[in-house]
Formats: structure tokens, sequence, C-alpha cells
């Protein structure tokens, strides 16, 4: 269902219209609207928070996986979305119904009668409003942007805090230095509440932990705390309370064993007795999360790659992302020799350069395409100059299936390299679309 045509989509284009002028960091204009529709957020089961740079979503992923695996009812946020605004909100197991959509986002725009407030704002309200009015032992909560002023933090007091890897993005809101962003990201720890602090850079991690030490939070660091890495064909955890043999992850690259490791922490330092193993294995077993180095096995575009392809999607849009994708693609090529295509698409606001840089001596070439009804999408001449000034061979494109079909040609020109791998890469909202038209 296409949620541009649907009543819960009309209300949505309506919320758009009601942005500020002028987008400040703020949580008067979330606080006043939950006032008014009874603090919902005051109602809510206990909350694993999330923020960070890079691995929130799949952090969060794995989560849920063990907690339902534990035979819990789980509460999900995130975003952005893929396809449809209802991916954002998990009711106890269950994307939320398109009825119950409308209907509550529909009270929030009542309630909040026209007054000025973010669309993230009084969406994360109506999700509040949602979560409160269904029973659940959990609820795993991204931050959208930042931490300290994000719509999320108005919780009080999570269960857990977490962290993820912090690097640069959003440095229009942000900024461009690593120690401002993560106190930004630190300000959703809470005194006295645990934080776990995922795989981080020097700067990032003494700027978390000395947040958390100065609100008596107990904070538990990748590297110090708890430790992860791969032994054969396993996934081995540690931490103070013992070591655990586990399955490797479903979700593919080395980074995944870092997320996961991050989530196991956040489980068993929660106090809820939720770490259990035989549900960790579970959950790694079972875990799903689109577009992070996912397998396209059908569609159109998978009908248009050259014969014995393999294509793999990822929305990764910021250079320390591109560095985690990269070095999975690298494992790859070390199990099966195979010449790397990207095809890739990305928005102006994102350091596109970057992006590409750890692609160079890995990536064949990259053919650059426009991202589809995105106004912000760089437009594919633009990021042809961006792959080329990271040293990159590349040729733009005039959308997905010329990028396919381009692909296909250099392919033919190499016979002797054999079957490509293809990476469609650099922004969740492009893989938003592969995924619609190719589901």
């Amino acid at each position: 269902m296409s949620v541009a045509a649907s009543r819960s989509g009309a209300i949505l284009e309506r919320l758009l219209s009601l942005h500020p002028k002028r987008i400040d960091l703020v949580l008067d204009r979330i606080q006043r609207l939950l006032a008014a529709l009874g603090n919902p957020q005051d109602k809510l089961p206990p909350v694993i928070h999330v923020a960070g740079t890079n691995g929130k979503g799949s952090t969060c992923a794995f989560a849920r996986a063990m907690l339902e695996a534990q035979g819990l009812r789980v509460h999900v946020y995130t975003s952005p979305h893929l396809v449809q605004f209802h991916e954002r909100i998990r009711l106890a197991g269950e994307i939320i119904s398109e009825g119950e959509l409308a209907a509550t986002l529909a009270e929030c725009e009542r309630v909040n009668d026209g007054t000025p407030i973010t669309f993230f704002e009084i969406t994360t309200a109506a999700a509040f409003l949602a979560f409160s009015r269904h029973p659940a032992e959990a609820l795993v909560l991204e931050v959208g942007l930042g931490g300290k002023y994000d719509a999320t933090n108005v919780i009080a007091r999570p269960q857990v805090a977490v962290i993820t890897p912090i690097g640069l993005d959003h440095a229009e809101f942000l900024g461009t230095e690593l120690a401002g962003i993560a106190a930004e990201k630190a300000g959703i720890i809470k005194p006295g509440v645990p934080v776990i602090i995922g795989k981080q850079d020097d700067v990032p991690r003494d700027v978390v932990t000395r947040r958390a030490d100065a609100l008596s939070a107990p904070a538990y660091v990748f590297g110090q705390d708890f430790f992860v890495h791969p032994e054969h064909g396993r996934m081995v955890y540690q931490d103070t309370d013992g070591l655990l043999d586990l399955p490797l992850p479903r979700l593919e690259g080395a980074h995944q064993l870092e997320n996961a490791a991050t989530a196991i922490a956040a489980l068993r330092r929660a106090g809820c007795g939720w770490g259990k193993e035989d549900a960790i294995e579970a959950g790694l077993r079972s875990v799903e999360w689109p577009a992070r180095l996912q397998r396209l096995t059908r569609g159109p575009l998978v009908e248009l790659a050259p014969k014995g392809a393999e294509i793999w999607l990822d929305g990764g849009h910021n250079p320390h992302g591109a560095a985690a994708i990269a070095r999975a693609m690298a494992d790859f090529e070390d199990r099966a020799d195979k010449p790397l295509y990207l095809v890739s698409g990305m928005l102006r606001t994102k350091d596109a350069a970057g992006y590409f840089a750890p692609f160079r001596g890995l990536a064949r070439h990259v053919t650059t395409v426009a991202i589809e009804g995105e106004e912000a999408s760089l437009g594919a001449g633009e990021l042809y100059d961006a792959a080329r000034a990271a040293g990159l061979d590349a040729s733009p494109a005039d959308d997905l299936e010329d990028a396919m079909l381009q692909v296909c040609a250099w392919s033919r020109a190499r016979p002797q390299d054999g079957p490509p791998r293809i990476l469609i890469c650099g922004s969740l909202y492009l893989a938003g679309q592969v995924l619609a038209e190719n589901g």
C-alpha cells in the first residue's frame, strides 16, 4: 500500500506544512504536545534508548530479535522508513495498522491545532501515544537526529542508554567536530542509568565516558568492559559476567558483530533479566534489518543483472558507514573473488567524496544515479564528479535500470573476470526505492 494514497499519507502531508520556518533543536514543542495528549511518554514499558551515527538501526534490530526470542512483547520506534511510514512504529511485534496510524496521527493533529512543530516531533508524539495504548514488556527507541534535543529524549529515565559508533553526519545540525557531535549524542544519558558505549574512536569515546561519569551513570565500554570476535565460524562475546559462544549474526559484515555485541551488552546490563543466552542465540539467527548489506535475489533489477551476479543493497550514507561497508566487501572478495561495481545515489547534504573514498582500489567502477522523487538528491552528474574526485572510475546513468545495463556492458567487456558483485548504495532513500520496485 502506498502511504501517499492512504488516509495516513494525507495526514502526513498536512503535518509537513506545520514545520517551523527556522529549525532549532529544542524539546519545548514536543513537550507541549505530549502534555496536551496526557503525557503518554510516561506510560511506556522499560526503554532501551539508542543514539549514535552508525549502527543504531541494526543494534535496535538485534535487541528486538533477542527480546522477542525470549517471548516478550516489544514496541520499536525507528526512522527513517524505507517503503512506507508505518515501518517506523512496531506495536508489540507488529507494524502499526493503517487504521490505527491514521487515527493516532489525526488525534495529534487535532490536539496540536496548527501550532508550529517539526514533522519528526509530531510523529514521535503519535508513536508514544500508540505505544502507551498497547501492553508490552520493552520499547526499543531509536534517536532520530543527535540526542540531547532529539524528540525521543523526553523519556525521563530509560532502562538503559546505548551510544553506537559516532562519526560525521548531519553537519548542518550537529556541526563538523567529533567532540561536539559526541556531546550531542551523549545527551541521552540520564543520572544513574547504565550506558552502553559501542565501538568508538578515542575522541567521541572520551566525551561520552566523561558525561557518564558526571551523571554517575555506569558505563560499559566496547573493548574495555565487553568484547567480541569471530572464531571458527562462530561469534565469541565476553564481558565481566563471562563468555558466550554464539552463532554468527544473520546480518552480514564484521561491523554487525560489533552491533550485536552492543545489543547483548545492553540487554545484560538493563537489569530486567533480558540477556538469556538461548534468546540471544535465537535472535542472532532470526534478526532482520532491510537494506543493510541485504542480498537481492528477485525483481526487475536482478533480472537485468549479468548472469551469476551477486546484488547487494545497503543504505549507509556517510564516510564512517562506507568504511564498514567497504570492509565487508573486502571480506566478500577474500571469500569469493568477484569484480565489485557500485551503483550509487546520494543526497546533497552528504559527503559524497568522503563516502566513496573507502572504495578506492576496491570498486572497479561506480555508476551514479539521481534518487527518483527526492528534491535533495544529487544529480547523477554531480555524484559522478564526487566519485571521480575520490579517485574512482565512474559514469552517470539516467536511472537504476540504465545503471544496471551499464554494469552489464562493463562486465561483458571483461568476460575473463567472471560474474560481478554489484553494490547498490549511498542512501536509505535509494534503498527504499529499490525495495519498493524489487520487493
